[in-house]
């Protein structure tokens, strides 16, 4: 039995399906500890037709707040009493803050790639960026990148589908004084792909190609001469650690080569701030998790 819990334990969740793999509850509940904060952290299974419920019951119970995966986020974002500046542009919300009833939905997947930068000395401010994929996971990040300062994001992506929703989104932010410049282009301009590579100072993968274990061992960049001595490579895939796009750019001799693991711990930072007020202790967090081989949230999915 666990003595920490009390009378006056503020609860907190992760929602989603399936939840059970997820590895957020321990991250949550090692902060909780670390801090000696009265809070204690659960995962609840939850598909879209019982969003609603659960937002009720979070106010009934008082909930400080919680995480939402897959298929959630958007059917969140359209329930909540206020939405951030990023979540209000993407239409989707993976962290809900309860403030005496009053939910506010905010989206952490693209901070989670600018703090894990920043995390390796590197600011995206000012930067000329390339953004491979159009999805979920992608547009959070550009949408993260302009906010935070990008000269300018131009994005992949194999679908028109995907691309025009990004191209709205771009729109949107444009239309509410985000300066940034934004571009649009489907993959199969390869040409021009590899031609604004070499321009720019950061590359980020947001596709599942190069991910186990039905894209290991390929990439996007098929001409590896795109990747210059003073490009920063970002690849959100986790699995493997190393990914075919990753290896090219270390071989090419890219100034930064990073994967994704790192973006799942920042974004859970980032959650962690905003239910405290106190910053997630990072170190002994990524210590815990790597003796436990757990990933601190589920695999980023298209939202």
């Amino acid at each position: 039995m666990d003595t920490r819990i009390s009378g006056k334990t503020r609860l907190l969740g992760v929602f989603g399906t399936p939840i059970k793999h997820s590895g957020s509850p321990i991250m949550y509940n090692y902060c909780f500890d670390y801090y000696g904060l009265d809070c204690a952290y659960l995962a609840f299974e939850t598909d879209v037709p019982d969003v609603k419920d659960t937002l009720a019951a979070m106010r009934r119970l008082d909930m400080r707040g919680g995480n939402v995966t897959m298929p959630c986020k958007q059917e969140v974002a359209r329930n909540m009493d206020k939405l951030s500046p990023a979540a209000k542009f993407i239409g989707a919300v993976n962290t809900i803050v309860n403030d005496n009833g009053v939910l506010t939905g905010h989206i952490t997947d693209g901070e989670g790639v600018v703090r894990d930068l920043l995390d390796h000395g590197i600011s995206i401010k000012g930067e000329d960026i390339v953004l491979l994929g159009a999805g979920g996971a992608a547009t959070a990040i550009m949408v993260q990148c302009a906010l935070d300062g990008a000269k300018s994001v131009t994005v992949f992506n194999r679908g028109e589908e995907g691309l025009l929703k990004a191209e709205r989104i771009g729109t949107s932010m444009m239309e509410d004084g985000v300066d940034c410049k934004m571009e649009y282009h489907l993959l199969e301009e390869n040409q021009l792909m590899h031609d604004i590579i070499r321009k720019s100072g950061v590359l980020i993968n947001a596709t599942s190609v190069g991910m186990k274990p039905m894209n290991e061992g390929v990439s996007l960049v098929t001409d590896v001469t795109a990747l210059h001595k003073d490009l920063i490579v970002y690849d959100v895939i986790y699995n493997p650690l190393v990914t075919k796009l990753m290896e090219d750019a270390q071989n090419q001799g890219c100034k930064a080569v990073i994967g994704g693991k790192g973006m799942l711990l920042w974004q859970g930072a980032a959650a962690f701030e905003l239910y405290t007020g106190l910053e997630m202790p990072a170190e002994g967090l990524k210590k815990l998790l790597e003796e436990r081989e757990v990933n601190p949230l589920p695999v980023l999915k298209d939202v």
